[in-house]
């Protein structure tokens, strides 16, 4: 589902305008990733979680040139469902 489309069912279920559903995502969207940037995890109970998880520093090889590189350690986003989310995508 694209955006649009999701900014159109949002506003459909709720009787928002169309505008007025956008700005709730990109809120939404803005301070998910404020809290998660910040340490915080931002827990939806039943729909899921929103964490960073660390990657350690650690070797690879380039594919290309099958040199040895170094890569860094990070830092990843993370989504992991809840169990509602689950149990709605296995339909049980």
């Amino acid at each position: 589902m694209k955006r649009t489309e999701l900014v159109d069912a949002i506003a459909k279920d709720t009787g928002l305008t169309k505008k007025d559903a956008d700005a709730a995502i990109k809120s939404f969207i803005e301070n998910v990733t404020k809290a998660i940037s910040s340490g915080d995890d931002v827990a939806l109970v039943g729909f899921g979680t929103f964490t960073v998880s660390e990657r350690a520093a650690r070797d690879g090889i380039n594919p290309l040139t099958k040199e040895k590189i170094h890569i860094p350690a990070s830092k990843a986003p993370k989504f992991k469902a809840g169990k509602a989310l689950k149990d709605a995508v296995n339909k049980k």
